[in-house]
């Protein structure tokens, strides 16, 4: 398949790269292109520009500042992979990354081009849920933050601006004794979710839930911040019985549809099992029982 004919430009500035949004009503953004080239060959996107990023200085990067893990617009899943940091400090970043596709394709997409094209079925929107993250888009007006709550509008279909560029991803410090994971099922490696949760807790000195964040995958025309689920955990300690009735909350929550990787009802259930798993493993890696 080959894309329909369209222009090229690669800015070598942020400024420049949201005029060209600004001028160009379909213009489309280029980063990773993991999404966005397959689409293309299908001609399921047309778009008459292209604005590629990667020239722009300065938008990949890791790094821990002003109370928050900064993640920039062209850090790709790999580097997520290999970082000691991520690692050590978020293992439900590197869980995630991991779930992602394949080697050849982490190595080229990017974290953020994974929030902005606002696929729910990506991996990436659920682990930032839990996580409480918030983007931050910079367009012709200048800068804004963007709690990751709020970002996702439908499928495909997010709150940025024609002309604004998604340029990181902040996720809060985690606070001592907190811990997170994400869990998958997929039909085969590489696959999209069937379903998939993250799950993030943090736990008191007493060992009670201080907080808990939970985000679905691949059950809805958005992904889903499981709130009932996490209202329930809070302030409650996180024994057998309540993360059975937190996984059922985020399983109520759940909107799947029929489709060929399985039932609605398969699917819902299914989100009970793997809220469970991830609670489960996110409580472990905050050093509980």
């Amino acid at each position: 398949m080959i894309p329909a004919a369209f222009e090229y430009f690669s800015p070598t500035s942020i400024s420049e790269a949201t005029s060209l949004l600004a001028t160009y009503e379909d213009a489309k953004i280029l980063s990773g292109g993991q999404s966005l080239i397959p689409l293309m060959k299908l001609r399921l996107a047309i778009p008459r520009q292209v604005i590629d990023i990667n020239r722009i200085q300065g938008l990949a990067y890791i790094r821990e500042a002003d109370g928050a893990l900064a993640i920039g617009a062209l850090t790709r899943e790999s580097d997520l992979e290999e970082s000691d940091l991520i690692r050590t400090k978020y293992p439900i970043l590197y869980d995630t990354s991991k779930a992602i596709a394949d080697p050849l394709v982490r190595n080229l997409a990017t974290v953020c081009g994974n929030l902005a094209h606002a696929d729910p079925a990506n991996d990436h929107p659920a682990t930032m849920l839990a996580l409480g993250a918030e983007v931050v888009a910079v367009g012709k007006k200048g800068e804004r933050r963007i709690p990751i709550a709020a970002f996702f509008t439908g499928a495909f279909a997010t709150v940025l601006a024609s002309d604004e560029i998604l340029t990181e991803v902040r996720v809060p410090l985690p606070s001592a004794r907190s811990g997170g994971a994400y869990v998958k099922l997929e039909r085969k490696v590489g696959d999209f979710a069937t379903a998939a949760v993250a799950a993030q807790v943090t736990l008191s000195p007493e060992g009670t839930c201080e907080r808990a964040g939970i985000g679905l995958t691949s059950v809805g025309s958005t992904p889903i911040k499981a709130r009932r689920a996490e209202a329930w955990l809070t302030g409650k300690r996180l024994d057998e019985g309540n993360i059975r009735q937190a996984a059922q909350l985020a399983a109520e929550e759940s909107d799947p549809s029929d489709d060929i990787r399985g039932s609605a009802e398969y699917k819902r259930d299914l989100v009970r099992v793997l809220t469970a798993r991830a609670l489960k493993k996110a409580i472990e890696r905050a050093g509980g029982n």
